[in-house]
């Protein structure tokens, strides 16, 4: 498979050419490229966090600590004293960056669910419920940033087919087809669980609508 640099680096690549697309378009200015771009690179690690003990794991748990944080905040700020707020917040970190980090290493498996398209549809379809809802994002650019994450995503998963090709022995490895799926089919649990989690979260998307203009104006900008 490919390694960390590697998914890290395409993925930021593949963001830029995102980024440029957006720009010609006059989608969004710079601030918002930037946040593209990272969202890409993130999606571009986020399968590994079914690894057990990898560079990606680290770095996904620790980056989703600092939003669970200021979304902790948020919420608690009007019904917490200064003091209860702290000891919550530092409760919210601790179980995001350690526990939730632990008990997904327990519950997965690495190139199971995690690595399939239909894990990629949730997590782009959650981004960008959260960017609509919780970071009251106009539509169009949260649908932008449920993007970012599935192209990245995409990308991760793309490579790690790559790197199941040997080209100079001109035959396939093992892993060859267990990265680029639509799910995992030796656990038909894991199937189950995340359909059931896509269907959860369909009424809290943005609207439809919105996605389809997308679409349409970027088959525009494509001609």
């Amino acid at each position: 498979m490919a390694n960390f640099r590697t998914h890290i680096t395409v993925a930021a690549a593949g963001g830029t050419l995102m980024t440029y697309v957006g720009w010609q378009a006059q989608w969004w200015g710079a601030p918002q490229a930037l946040l593209v771009i990272a969202l890409v690179a993130f999606g571009g690690i986020l399968p590994d966090i079914d690894a057990d003990r990898s560079r990606s794991i680290r770095l996904i748990f620790n980056l989703l600590s600092v939003p669970s944080l200021v979304l902790g905040v948020l919420l608690l700020q009007p019904w917490l004293t200064p003091g209860l707020l702290l000891v919550a917040c530092g409760g919210i970190y601790f179980s995001v960056r350690y526990l939730a980090a632990v008990l997904f290493s327990r519950l997965t498996v690495h190139r199971g669910i995690w690595h399939s398209l239909m894990a990629a549809g949730l997590c782009a379809l959650a981004t960008a419920a959260i960017s609509y809802h919780v970071l009251a994002q106009p539509a169009w650019l949260a649908w932008s940033h449920g993007a970012a994450v599935l192209l990245g995503f995409i990308i991760h998963l793309g490579l790690d087919e790559l790197f199941s090709v040997d080209l100079e022995g001109a035959r396939l490895k093992r892993s060859f087809g267990t990265a680029l799926k639509l799910g995992d089919s030796r656990r038909p649990l894991s199937n189950l669980l995340m359909l059931i989690a896509l269907l959860v979260l369909m009424p809290w998307v943005p609207p439809w609508s919105v996605l389809l203009e997308l679409f349409h104006q970027g088959s525009l900008l494509w001609r």
